[in-house]
């Protein structure tokens, strides 16, 4: 049962958060889907898996009852559990609310490309998922600010017709807003999918959830729930990390919420993982993080302007391919572009912030923007994206619009990766600290 304090606080947010916002008009969402665990405290609940390494997932799950060991039994036929791995939990508490008990179990190795069976803390609901593919090609969904209304049902619904292999989220999960049973509906609404592929997530600002002088503390709910592989990639922070797919790309997870100037513990982190990334064995190069570097929509703008002057020129030397972003409800498509000017060396900037959120959808678009040339598509409708990484040199991209009854394809392109483009070989003199010079089109 929600808790009346939990409403206040929830309340209180909403207020805030409404009171805080930018001018633009954003129309109504629909409702918002609270699920409801209706088994034992032992089963368990908001099932999700990530990726950790080449070839570990890590599960993670909640109960009630804080006596369930952390133990996941799995393997590749149905109810037959070969195997087994026992790993961590923890817990968190936000003024007045306590948090189940939160699992973490990393299971491996697993074969590439194959359907495991599993169940967790020994209770018989059984689970699967399948492992990603060794080798190209490859399809992730790709969602942003997703939160949980009839809109997130939709998204979903239209994301699980379709087979993927991973899930993308570049920020803004629950919209819990501190109000911490809406973490554990969210976790309910999306097991059926999370449980099944796995969700490789960033922080967006709702994660953040500090609360006055009553919680101080920002990202508890976040890094407690969703432990993301970034031990794995050197990193010290839940907030950022990277891990490589199919033997042929590298994705970065940007924070955009986490101190990122030159000086910061991300920037130095993020130097040292572009330089480990070879090219002629990584031909792709991915990052996600939630406030977008260029955004012709009057929603958030400039939100992501300091980030941007502290990091594209090391995502541009490094010749990243692509940064998909959240934060504005819409969608948005940009050329190849560097230091705000089209660069057929620079980074396709796309904004799919458009998952489901309860705030509604960001309608205007300044048409009289300075980077309006820039953009080559957009639109404000709910909805998601696939890219199909095809090869080692070109991948599609498509943009599914969801305000239909059907999921329908309303955008998409070829991309040819940088890493064989003669005109942007990577200068191995050049730093990725250092600044490019523009190779204006």
């Amino acid at each position: 049962m929600t808790k009346p304090w939990s409403l206040a606080l929830g309340f209180i947010s909403l207020f805030l958060l409404s009171h805080g916002a930018s001018g633009f008009t954003r129309p109504g969402p629909r409702r918002i889907i609270t699920t409801r665990h209706n088994k034992s405290e032992s089963h368990p609940q908001q099932v999700h898996i990530s990726a950790v390494g080449a070839d570990g997932m890590r599960i993670s799950w909640i109960t009630d009852d804080k006596h369930v060991p952390s133990i996941v039994e799995y393997g590749k036929a149905p109810g037959k559990y070969d195997l087994s791995a026992t790993g961590e939990h923890t817990s968190y508490r936000y003024i007045f609310y306590t948090s189940g008990k939160i699992h973490h179990v990393k299971i491996g190795p697993l074969e590439p490309d194959t359907v495991y069976y599993y169940r967790c803390g020994g209770v018989d609901d059984e689970f699967s998922f399948k492992t990603l593919p060794a080798t190209l090609p490859i399809e992730f969904a790709i969602v942003g600010d997703l939160g949980q209304t009839e809109w997130t049902a939709s998204t979903l619904a239209h994301v699980g017709k379709t087979n993927y292999d991973m899930l993308l989220l570049p920020g803004d999960l629950s919209y819990a807003d501190t109000n911490q049973p809406l973490w554990d509906s969210f976790g309910r609404l999306v097991e059926p999918y999370a449980s099944k592929r796995p969700w490789m997530v960033t922080e967006g600002n709702h994660e953040i959830e500090t609360f006055l002088i009553l919680h101080s503390h920002p990202f508890d709910a976040y890094n407690s729930r969703w432990r993301m592989p970034y031990e794995e990639s050197s990193s010290t922070s839940n907030l950022y990390y990277s891990f490589d797919v199919a033997g042929a790309i590298h994705v970065i997870m940007l924070g955009s919420y986490t101190d990122f100037d030159s000086k910061s513990d991300q920037y130095k982190w993020l130097v040292k993982d572009l330089a480990k990334v070879d090219r002629g064995k990584t031909p792709w190069l991915i990052v996600l993080l939630h406030a977008p570097w260029y955004n012709t929509n009057t929603a958030h703008q400039g939100e992501g302007e300091a980030m941007r002057k502290a990091m594209e020129s090391l995502l541009y030397n490094a010749r990243v391919d692509a940064i998909f972003v959240g934060h504005v409800h819409a969608y948005e498509r940009f050329t190849r572009v560097y230091d705000n000017k089209a660069n057929s060396c620079g980074p396709v900037h796309i904004t799919i912030g458009d998952g489901g959120n309860r705030e509604g959808l960001a309608r205007d678009f300044d048409e009289d923007h300075k980077s309006a040339s820039l953009s080559l598509f957009r639109e404000a409708s709910f909805g998601h994206g696939r890219l199909k990484v095809v090869n080692r040199t070109h991948a599609h991209w498509s943009w599914h619009r969801n305000d239909d009854s059907e999921s329908t394809v309303a955008d998409e392109v070829w991309l040819d990766s940088l890493s064989a483009s003669e005109a942007c070989k990577i200068d191995p003199s050049l730093p990725f600290s250092g600044t490019a010079v523009v190779d204006e089109l």
